[in-house]
């Protein structure tokens, strides 16, 4: 089974997130949940994204860095939306780990280094018309990233919502959220 760091997206760890890492862990995984907004939880993307402003996207991803520091290497890191920035940090940077998870997100490899690290598998998992993910230049990133990457996967889900496997937002697709799961859980069964 599969350890996995779990960063939550703009709107904080809401209930929905929790949900996610806790069907994870019925699977048997090991799934951490740290908060990076430290207790805060936003109504919307702009409110959430405008706190991760004030408190810099670099300490966000900070914060992400430290919640590793304690936990062991070999780790599948994986990030809804906003948590793409440490998970894919962590993914690209930190020695031994087994697998990223890019959920709704996915930014130029460039950020963190100039290439994917050898061995490291990945998913990248939008909706192909969230005007987050297509309009923003994700896409384009992750295409890029299955490009270069050895053992690297994009699925697009018919829909325009951006944080679809949320099971307490209104933008939730049990569809999308439902066929999301079941490859992320095949994902970390090979880990």
């Amino acid at each position: 089974m599969a350890e996995v760091l779990l960063f939550h997206h703009a709107l904080g760890l809401t209930p929905g997130v929790v949900a996610f890492a806790d069907e994870l862990r019925r699977a048997g995984h090991t799934v951490h949940t740290p908060d990076l907004f430290d207790g805060r939880i936003f109504d919307t993307i702009e409110e959430g994204v405008g706190y991760a402003g004030e408190v810099g996207f670099g300490e966000v991803i900070q914060r992400g860095v430290r919640a590793a520091e304690q936990l062991p290497a070999e780790l599948v890191y994986a990030g809804f939306s906003l948590g793409v920035l440490p998970a894919q940090n962590l993914a690209q940077t930190r020695a031994g780990a087994r697998g990223a998870l890019l959920l709704y997100s996915c930014v130029p490899m460039s950020e963190f280094g100039s290439t994917w690290p050898d061995g490291v598998p990945v998913q990248i998992h939008g909706m192909d018309a969230d005007p987050y993910f297509i309009d923003d230049g994700d896409i384009d990133a992750a295409r890029a990233l299955v490009a270069e990457a050895d053992d690297a996967e994009l699925f697009l889900y018919a829909g325009d919502q951006h944080y679809f496997a949320d099971s307490t937002l209104p933008s939730y697709d049990a569809d999308a959220a439902g066929l999301l799961t079941q490859r992320v859980l095949t994902f970390l069964g090979a880990r």
